[in-house]
């Protein structure tokens, strides 16, 4: 995202926004009131029973479409806002030379408030190297970025409650903390690419450099600008991940459901893991298939192991950072991310 100075403060036009910005706010309110009548007036119109298992579908993705478009608009746009205050460069001028420890606690904690994600994560990397980041730093907010983005937490709070949402974030962001101490532990530098390397060795921090200061009003058309830029990214994904919540949701059993990603199924938390590994989607796309895999009876540990093992361990992702990482490395990341993630389903699930 750029961003632009005013070229002159205006006060009658911020007052403008601002009062604008309120009326948005109050009408997404009233329209998410409605979201339940509106679902189930949409479903009526076709010619199937209520309570069949296609009505049930139908039901769930007329609800659940607009519900998680509503949400992702207000969240995305709130923290394009917030983005505002945290650029590219000050990212890495404030996480150049931190050392493990602190630095992989502020690195995962950066990761939850910038826009990356795995699509973004090879010249994110490199930035990152480029500027001295130490490589265990560079993994906490690589893992944290797409794996506790503000995305996945608002949905979960929607959707499933603040009490998962919460537990989510604290587990992610120790998985994201721990796993990048152990790998910044194993010194394995000399496991990137060469070309990588070479930049790593001569790596110097850059000085800290003040953006221009923006107004109140430049934030929000930043935060305009963000919700353009996701929902093209997302918008896809979206539709698919609803529309499968909506078929397990209609037509899968409960029965089966608590017998295949049941607590007492030992193995559902690693089966969980490799299941979601082929997959490519992103926090908005996974959720409502999530939420719907809890409807069902499935156990909250391998439901969020699923979900953590699609974000963070895809294949596409792993064949992106094949530009940067050796496959030692990416086998290393692998296995220290993917036993955090088993650790934190099995957690889950006797907690839960």
């Amino acid at each position: 995202m750029s961003m632009q100075l005013s070229s002159r403060p205006n006060p009658q036009s911020d007052w403008l926004w601002h009062l604008g910005l309120v009326a948005f706010v109050a009408l997404w309110w009233l329209v998410y009131q409605q979201l339940i009548a509106f679902s189930e007036l949409v479903t009526a119109l076709f010619p199937v029973d209520r309570h069949s298992h296609t009505g049930e579908a139908l039901a769930f993705f007329f609800y659940d479409v607009p519900k998680v478009m509503m949400l992702l608009t207000l969240i995305v746009f709130a923290m394009g806002v917030v983005r505002s205050y945290f650029s590219p460069e000050r990212t890495r001028a404030l996480l150049a030379g931190k050392r493990e420890g602190a630095g992989n606690v502020m690195a995962a904690g950066l990761g939850v408030m910038t826009p990356f994600c795995s699509c973004s994560a090879v010249p994110l990397f490199i930035g990152l190297v480029s500027a001295g980041v130490p490589l265990g730093v560079t993994f906490s907010f690589l893992i944290s970025a797409p794996m506790v983005n503000e995305v996945a937490l608002a949905l979960l709070f929607g959707l499933v409650g603040w009490k998962v949402a919460v537990t989510y974030a604290a587990f992610g962001l120790s998985i994201a903390i721990a796993a990048g101490w152990v790998i910044g532990k194993l010194n394995l530098e000399g496991w990137l690419q060469d070309w990588v390397r070479d930049i790593h060795s001569g790596a110097t921090a850059p000085d800290p450099t003040e953006d221009a200061p923006l107004t109140l009003v430049d934030r929000y058309h930043l935060g305009i600008e963000a919700v353009r830029e996701i929902f093209g990214r997302v918008w896809m994904w979206i539709i698919l991940g609803i529309g499968m919540g909506a078929l397990i949701h209609g037509y899968v059993p409960e029965d089966l459901m608590a017998r295949i990603m049941g607590a007492d199924a030992w193995w559902s938390v690693p089966a969980a893991v490799v299941i979601g590994i082929p997959m490519y989607t992103n926090a908005a796309g996974v959720i409502p298939i999530v939420e719907a895999l809890l409807g069902k009876g499935a156990a909250l540990g391998t439901v969020l192991a699923f979900m953590m093992s699609v974000i963070a361990l895809s294949l596409p992702e792993m064949i992106i950072l094949k530009q940067v990482l050796t496959l030692r490395l990416i086998a290393v990341f692998i296995g220290v991310v993917g036993s955090g993630i088993l650790a934190v389903g099995y957690l889950f699930n006797i907690l839960f």
